[in-house]
């Protein structure tokens, strides 16, 4: 496999999640499937993956001795350790932790989801992948899904079906 450069990152990402699909999923439910996803492109890309990995980021007081976590991280031999948070809110906590990456010399993408559009951009060096799926809300709970792109029916020949013959599948009788 061609090794991405970090330019090439956020764009391979938005590629592997382009291909899922599911239908009526809570907020939780969308995160953990987005997250064996990033985890599965990341070993398909070699590197080692680490599912609740540890941040640089402390937690605010009074609970500043403890470190806040990241949903996924990847170790790679060919380049800066890549770390990605999945979130469909605009939190400023969420850019500030990517920013800390960044700046610690890490591959900072955030994955945000929702129906769009994501007006909260982060600032140059942390990359967003933006996953627009729907959402709907059902019974006070917010439902996301992700349907296939619809495809327009083939063409068909001009032929005359009337006019055409059945063969004969069995043979003589």
């Amino acid at each position: 496999m061609t090794p991405m450069t970090d330019e090439d990152l956020d764009a391979s990402l938005s590629g592997r999640l382009a291909g899922l699909t599911f239908v009526d999923l809570d907020a939780d439910a969308v995160t953990a499937l987005l997250t064996d996803e990033v985890a599965a492109w990341g070993e398909a890309a070699g590197w080692r993956v680490y599912r609740h990995a540890r941040s640089v980021v402390t937690l605010p007081p009074p609970m500043e001795q403890r470190h806040s976590w990241l949903d996924v991280a990847c170790a790679r031999a060919d380049g800066s350790p890549v770390v990605i948070e999945i979130d469909h809110t605009d939190r400023r906590r969420t850019l500030d932790k990517l920013a800390a990456e960044a700046d610690a010399g890490r591959v900072a993408i955030w994955v945000r989801f929702g129906s769009g559009p994501f007006p909260v951009r982060p600032d140059p060096p942390v990359l967003m992948v933006a996953y627009a799926i729907d959402s709907r809300r059902e019974n006070g709970r917010r439902l996301y899904s992700a349907r296939p792109p619809q495809r327009p029916a083939p063409a068909h020949s001009d032929l005359d079906a009337g006019a055409a013959e059945q063969a004969d599948l069995f043979g003589p009788g």
